[in-house]
């Protein structure tokens, strides 16, 4: 080989003058980082950790270079931009035009925009689509906008391990796919960059999108109860005895009675969907049926709600915890115990209240044991550990379980009080009345899709069986014990034809 074509760099479109890729020789690429901000030295410091060789661009290298790790070189953006094999634009939207003279030092190179905007853009170009128009001869990838600085820092012990991608040249995506994984992040290719940058920038700046529909859901369910409860519990002692005492309940026990009625009515919201999405794919016979818009909506926030449910069930069992606690409790036991003594009245016990008080708690504590477990197994740390018969055991069985504790609980609290007159207040019924029938009606459903006749067709629709298709199709059946037949492993072999119905 001529001596002159060993002197040229290994990746075209490097700088004119000579470069250190001793790194690079070795098949560690240079990284570069064009910016000097918080989110470009906890890069650096991963980058550095992780073992690469980082060049770190800044139009005043002196001033920055004590905030950036030793193993760093911090020198302008020209050689930075020379120097990177992969180089990331860790600079505000608006410094772009700072870059104007790298055009022939990034040329051929793979551009990392880790850009994000300051209000969300619903029609406009994208960073990432501006960078790419500026240096054509360049690859522009758009990742690690969502992650953040500290998240860097600590690995990806903290937060979400997840680095969505997008951009056009499937090479340069490789690259950067590379090197996520050896950050210890996982990343996720999202598409191109023209269709998917301008949602990967929205995406830091939209609060809880997901959670929208869920806690609007919550605080009305909340508002109506607690006005369905002020007005049984407060108004009407108020009309009937004339007297305004009873507002003093507003703050404690109007909460602590409604906050059971939201999480009950909350948690059978999560598991309803799946009721009637199986009942949608039962009644026309196939799964190729694509669910209403409102359904596959009700169905993508069932996580959200079930996490509201849990957080209403906790604040109810630290509201109930603390009702002996307050002075109103200490007067009205005082109150009856002048009256007893007053009467002559020894012995106070009730046999039925106790028993209806010992047990109501004793399956509300289940309740809330059995939504806790829900609610950790829902951290990604922990459904990441799980295979999916695990996950769909927790999030089904376990949920199920617990949605059953609890309308248990709420209807022992109830026990025989639905038939008494004077529960009835302002013709209103009992505020248990009003939560427990769609926790019934989820529960009645579930049971009705387990019975072995619809059980075994649902299985069958799911496993791709049609029902105005005429095909010959049989169910993989457990193997006997002579080890002959069967499918094993998979769908509803192994003796599983009847379960995780309801699991859309």
């Amino acid at each position: 080989m001529p001596r002159e074509e060993m002197k040229r760099p290994l990746i075209a479109g490097g700088g004119a003058g000579p470069r250190p890729l001793e790194a690079s020789d070795q098949g560690t690429p240079v990284v570069g980082v064009l910016g000097s901000g918080d989110f470009s030295r906890s890069l650096t410091g991963r980058l550095v950790a992780s073992g690469y060789r980082v060049v770190v661009g800044s139009r005043s290298p002196k001033r920055c270079l004590p905030l950036f790790p030793e193993e760093a070189e911090v020198t302008s953006q020209v050689e930075a931009a020379s120097q990177g094999d992969l180089v990331f634009v860790a600079l505000f939207p608006e410094h772009y035009s700072t870059l104007a003279g790298l055009g022939e030092a990034l040329a051929g190179k793979v551009l990392v925009d880790v850009s994000n905007g300051v209000q969300v853009n619903l029609g406009g170009t994208s960073h990432a689509e501006r960078l790419a128009a500026m240096f054509p001869e360049s690859h522009v990838v758009k990742g690690f906008n969502t992650v953040s600085a500290w998240a860097l820092q600590t690995g990806s012990r903290d937060g979400n391990r997840q680095v969505l991608l997008c951009g056009d040249s499937a090479e340069a995506k490789a690259a950067v796919c590379r090197l996520c994984r050896a950050l210890g992040f996982v990343p996720v290719d999202t598409g191109l960059l023209a269709a998917r940058a301008l949602e990967l920038e929205n995406l830091p700046l939209r609060l809880f999108p997901s959670w929208r529909v869920p806690l609007i859901s919550t605080l009305a369910l909340f508002a109506f109860f607690y006005l369905y409860n002020f007005l049984r519990d407060v108004l009407q002692p108020l009309a009937v005895g004339g007297r305004g005492r009873a507002f003093y309940k507003m703050p404690v026990e109007t909460v602590n009675v409604t906050l059971p009625a939201v999480a009950l009515v909350t948690l059978a919201l999560v598991y309803a969907p799946g009721s009637l999405a199986a009942a949608l794919q039962l009644s026309r016979g196939t799964k190729y049926a694509r669910f209403p818009g409102w359904l596959d909506r009700w169905l993508g926030r069932r996580k959200q709600l079930g996490l509201c449910g849990f957080a209403c069930a906790a604040t109810h069992a630290v509201y109930s915890l603390c009702l002996p606690m307050r002075r109103s409790a200490r007067y009205k036991m005082l109150n009856e115990a002048f009256k007893q003594v007053k009467a002559g009245v020894e012995d106070s016990w009730q046999e039925e209240e106790v028993w209806r008080m010992e047990l109501y708690l004793s399956v509300g504590i289940m309740a809330l044991c059995l939504l806790s477990l829900l609610a950790v197994a829902s951290l990604p740390s922990v459904a990441d550990s799980l295979n999916w018969r695990e996950f769909t055991f927790v999030q089904s069985g376990v949920g199920l379980a617990a949605l059953a504790a609890a309308t248990l609980h709420t209807l022992l609290f109830g026990w025989d009080r639905a038939f008494h007159r004077d529960q009835y207040r302002l013709c209103l019924p009992p505020t248990f009345m009003v939560a427990v029938p769609l926790p019934l009606a989820v529960l009645a459903s579930r049971v009705a899709l387990g019975l072995p006749c619809l059980a075994r067709r649902l299985a069958r629709i799911r496993r791709g069986w049609e029902k105005n298709r005429h095909l010959r199709f049989t169910l993989p059946e457990e193997e006997d014990e002579c080890g002959g037949g069967g499918v094993r492993g998979g769908g509803v072999g192994n003796g599983r034809s009847l379960e995780d119905i309801s699991n859309v």
